[in-house]
């Protein structure tokens, strides 16, 4: 029994000091002193002893396993020091190494251009409004004297999410939900992400932005929104810009307009970026149709107001002459550095 014991004692000693990780002794340990260990077989082969010579078996295989212990944890300690004199190793830090360069983010043109449209309007005396994405049909076109056959409803261009909800559109619903409120006079510009059923080319996307705008008060007339429209567009375009407005149709304003701007690039001279005609289309606008006014509990007979709407990828394509609107959504660095 003592030759066994000691053949097994210098064997695990090998195979302790040739360990290389805290797993390969774990195996040992079991290999050993688990319930089928070598050890515990020799335990269990005890009855097999004369009762005399138990007591002295017994102390060997002990005085066996603790030595077998404290070496199995004299390895471990050993290869947990070196673990983390290697980790530390590979952590040390050069600190006469230059700094790595830090990227600074850029503004979107988009934002940059609503930033600059909200300082405009804002300066006006306007507030700026936010409403809800995901809107209601009566919101989106009823309550904007849109009837039901209209070919704006048509599931072609809209995304219905059931019979009475929607993408939206337009912005313009969030005007319903301001005048429903009833606190007038009401001055307010509500810019926001809209949705349409478009083909994305180079001048369209399922998803863009409008900015509506909303004047609600009495005594309100067509030359307060000319002269409202023409501020914005010298502001925007610069002071020589001029504005001219063409007779148009929207259902929810009468009458109605769309407005053009000289073009900025050659000064209505024109030019390839006008098309020669030396002049832009910018937005569309009118007076707020009466039956608009009455949806939303307002009194047209002694309240008036004006409405217009313009796109903010528009504005950003025309301001900073970007000829893609794709360029403004595929987030290349090359593209946006320049802003």
């Amino acid at each position: 029994m003592k030759a066994k014991l000691d053949q097994i004692r210098c064997q695990v000693q090998e195979q302790i000091k040739s360990c290389d990780t805290t797993e390969k002794l774990n195996e040992i340990r079991v290999s050993i002193l688990g319930k089928k260990g070598q050890l515990t077989d020799l335990l269990k082969s005890m009855k097999d002893i004369a009762p005399e010579e138990r007591p002295k078996v017994g102390q060997m295989v002990n005085e066996a396993r603790a030595e077998i212990e404290r070496t199995l944890e004299e390895q471990k300690r050993k290869l947990e020091r070196a673990l983390r004199e290697a980790k530390m190793k590979a952590e040390v830090i050069d600190v006469t190494l230059p700094a790595k360069k830090t990227e600074m983010g850029h503004r979107h043109p988009n934002t940059i251009a609503l930033e600059e449209v909200e300082r405009i309007f804002i300066g006006m005396g306007y507030e700026v409004v936010e409403g809800p994405e995901v809107e209601k049909d009566y919101y989106n076109f009823e309550a904007l004297n849109i009837p039901a056959d209209h070919p704006a409803k048509d599931e072609q261009d809209t995304f219905y999410i059931t019979g009475d909800i929607l993408l939206r559109t337009q912005t313009s619903g969030v005007q319903v939900h301001e005048m429903e409120k009833g606190k007038l006079p009401i001055r307010m510009i509500a810019p926001g992400r809209v949705f349409r059923s478009d083909e994305v080319d180079a001048t369209h996307s399922p998803s863009f932005h409008q900015i509506e705008g909303l004047v609600i008060d009495k005594d309100i007339t067509f030359a307060d929104l000319k002269g409202t429209l023409a501020e914005f567009a010298r502001e925007l375009f610069g002071e020589s810009t001029k504005v001219k407005f063409r007779p148009h149709h929207f259902p929810f304003t009468e009458p109605s307009a769309e407005m053009d701007v000289t073009c900025f690039k050659c000064g209505g001279a024109g030019c390839r970026f006008c098309k020669g005609s030396g002049w832009i289309e910018i937005l569309g606008c009118g007076m707020v149709h009466p039956h608009v006014l009455e949806m939303s509990n307002i009194d047209p007979e002694v309240y008036v107001g004006f409405a217009f709407g313009v796109g903010l990828e528009r504005i950003a394509l025309l301001k900073y002459e970007i000829d893609d609107m794709r360029l403004l959504y595929e987030n290349d660095i090359r593209f946006l550095k320049q802003f």
